[in-house]
């Protein structure tokens, strides 16, 4: 969950490459297509919208629309993810500054709970179509979740070549349990961490991520 500078030949680029290409290289229409759904479910709700909506708002037919996702489902997908694309390039501003391994975990955390919760899109449709938004980020085979996971463990693994993060930690491991912790406090709201509360989110992850840096004991 961890960067100090983007590069270009960013690990994110390379994790969200199977979930993205498809509709965005060179696809003027499917592009039109993106930002008009994106317009129309922040209006309307996924549930309340239809593909005619989505083509009549990007100017094109429905025939057209269907060309380039074949289904209704397809085309939130493509959505969604491309909102976590935007949050990974603010999490990675978030925690430019910061000046260790463990100062960017937390920054890290705090910076995912608050992009994603107050994303336009995103973080509106868990309030008001969780059963819409969340099977798509959960039961797509998995896709979504290990998307985040790959660049969080790309993250970590750079931390471990700069020699921040011991190379005694699984990286793998570790990215999939953050990812797990981040997710379910997006998905199912708590009532013990006021996730407003940036402070408490904070230590939340003082506590119980940053550990999962140290090397294991019994090394």
């Amino acid at each position: 969950m961890i960067a100090k500078t983007p590069d270009p030949d960013s690990l994110l680029e390379r994790a969200l490459a199977d979930a993205l290409e498809r509709a965005e290289e060179g696809d003027e229409i499917a592009l039109r297509l993106l930002d008009a759904a994106y317009e129309q479910f922040c209006r309307m709700g996924i549930r309340r919208s239809t593909m005619e909506d989505v083509a009549r708002r990007a100017g094109v037919s429905r025939i057209t629309a269907y060309r380039r996702f074949a289904t209704k489902d397809a085309l939130v997908e493509q959505v969604v993810r491309r909102e976590f694309r935007r949050y990974f390039d603010q999490f990675l501003l978030d925690i430019q500054h910061a000046e260790t391994a463990a100062d960017r975990v937390v920054l890290g955390f705090a910076s995912a709970l608050r992009a994603i919760r107050h994303n336009p899109l995103i973080g509106g449709l868990m309030t008001v179509e969780p059963d819409v938004l969340v099977p798509s980020m959960v039961s797509d085979g998995g896709n979504t979740l290990a998307t985040v996971r790959r660049f969080v463990a790309g993250q970590l693994r750079r931390e471990q070549h700069a020699g921040n993060v011991s190379a005694d930690v699984d990286v793998e491991l570790v990215a999939e349990l953050m990812t797990r912790v981040c997710s379910s406090f997006l998905i199912t709201p708590s009532q013990v961490v006021d996730l407003d509360d940036d402070e408490q989110v904070r230590e939340v992850a003082r506590r119980f991520l940053v550990p999962m840096l140290r090397p294991r004991p019994d090394r």
